[in-house]
């Protein structure tokens, strides 16, 4: 059986870097029963860059689990002078990170290109 997006896919993630920027493009579905891979994913220390963009354009849905670690790696990132940005959130997604504030506290780009933008 394969699992899509939207249909309680686990979460995939595949990590790039551009212009010297950590690119973490998330797929499928973040919860509770999984936050534990981007969490590790976002984690910031010595070996990993404190700049990171979160490509969400094949993320299908997280919940309050997802949104805590997000906000916990702004602000991990912060405390080692870095950031955190997210790009290409679908209306879904988006509409969930509006609802919590997360907009407010991590800025969110229309485009990856835009989020790469200085």
């Amino acid at each position: 059986m394969h699992e899509t997006a939207g249909q309680g896919a686990r979460p995939m993630i595949n990590q790039a870097t551009a212009a010297g920027i950590r690119v973490l493009a998330l797929s499928g579905e973040v919860d509770a029963d999984n936050v534990h891979l981007p969490r590790q994913a976002l984690r910031v220390d010595g070996a990993s860059a404190s700049r990171t963009l979160l490509d969400l354009s094949a993320l299908a849905f997280m919940n309050a689990s997802a949104i805590s670690a997000l906000a916990a790696a702004q602000r991990d990132a912060a405390s080692a002078d870095g950031w955190i940005r997210l790009a290409s959130l679908r209306a879904t997604v988006q509409r969930v990170v509006e609802i919590v504030g997360l907009d407010t506290v991590i800025p969110c780009y229309p485009t990856l290109r835009q989020a790469l933008t200085p």
